[in-house]
């Protein structure tokens, strides 16, 4: 019997895959794609802001040893994934894909007896979930067409602690505003998360969610300029906020060999914050 290889560039190897990333100019989505396109995959970035994905771009193809390409579009609508289905199609003409991560998303602070239905609501809920399903539908067939046991198709979903917690306001959010539409759009995205392993599992395709905590972004940039980052800090069990590392390793994980068996799950990439915050019951004498 031979023996079987457990070496790191076999188990995490992401080499010549195909990616597309969502919301892959600037924060969680960039350094996801950063990962990938480092470890040699060939990755697509789609966002709205054409200038921010040429200088992502370009970052990315420096690093290399893979690739980087970018497709501008708007996912908050399903004509809009369908237009990002089409582009992705005239580069990828044999339509095939390998990895999915579906980053992009918005969110809406705002006071809870003045918050507002559109901004706040509907397009909240269609950019972090609407989306995220008719772009893994319409993706699957491509993500099922290289799939095997041994190496299925993989769809990441970008949730948030958010998703398992109740409370809307907090340190990242100003004095008496919540991010109310956020946390139950998170929550459906992990839900969502679940019915697609389920769906895709027989096509060979894993589906999983990672729900950071608190990470240096553009979305936590004024809970870090108004609370301050020692406050913020010293909530964090570890001692430090995320960084790029631990989304570039827990992606890399999801995306590859080492992680085969792995689908639906929802993981909490906060150091331990979330469950801190839960305290433990008190002891009762009997």
């Amino acid at each position: 019997m031979s023996t079987l290889d457990f070496s790191v560039q076999s188990l995490f190897n992401v080499k010549g895959k195909i990616a597309l990333v969502t919301g892959g100019g600037s924060g969680i989505g960039k350094t996801i794609a950063s990962a990938l396109v480092q470890n040699g995959a060939k990755v697509y970035i789609a966002a709205r802001k054409e200038s921010q994905l040429k200088e992502a771009v370009a970052e990315l193809n420096a690093k290399g040893p893979g690739s980087a390409d970018y497709i501008v579009a708007n996912v908050s609508s399903k004509a809009g994934t369908d237009a990002l289905i089409s582009a992705l199609e005239v580069r990828e003409p044999a339509k095939k894909l390998h990895i999915l991560v579906n980053n992009s998303g918005v969110s809406w602070g705002s006071a809870f007896d003045n918050f507002p239905e559109e901004k706040g609501w509907d397009n909240v809920m269609a950019v972090n979930v609407k989306s995220l399903f008719y772009l893994t539908s319409g993706l699957s067939a491509w993500l099922a067409k290289d799939a095997s046991a041994l190496d299925p198709g993989r769809v990441i979903n970008i949730s948030s602690v958010a998703s398992v917690t109740p409370h809307a306001e907090s340190m990242v959010s100003a004095d008496g505003h919540g991010t109310w539409s956020y946390n139950v759009s998170k929550a459906a995205v992990n839900h969502l998360t679940s019915i697609l392993a389920v769906k895709l599992g027989p096509q060979k395709i894993t589906v999983n969610a990672i729900c950071p905590g608190i990470f240096p972004t553009k979305m936590t940039a004024f809970g870090f300029k108004n609370t301050g980052e020692a406050k913020i800090v010293a909530t964090q069990p570890t001692g430090r906020v995320g960084q790029p590392s631990d989304l570039a390793g827990l992606a890399l994980f999801l995306t590859s060999p080492a992680s085969a068996h792995v689908t639906g799950a929802h993981i909490l990439l906060d150091g331990g914050a979330t469950l801190s915050k839960q305290g433990i019951a008190p002891q009762v004498k009997l």
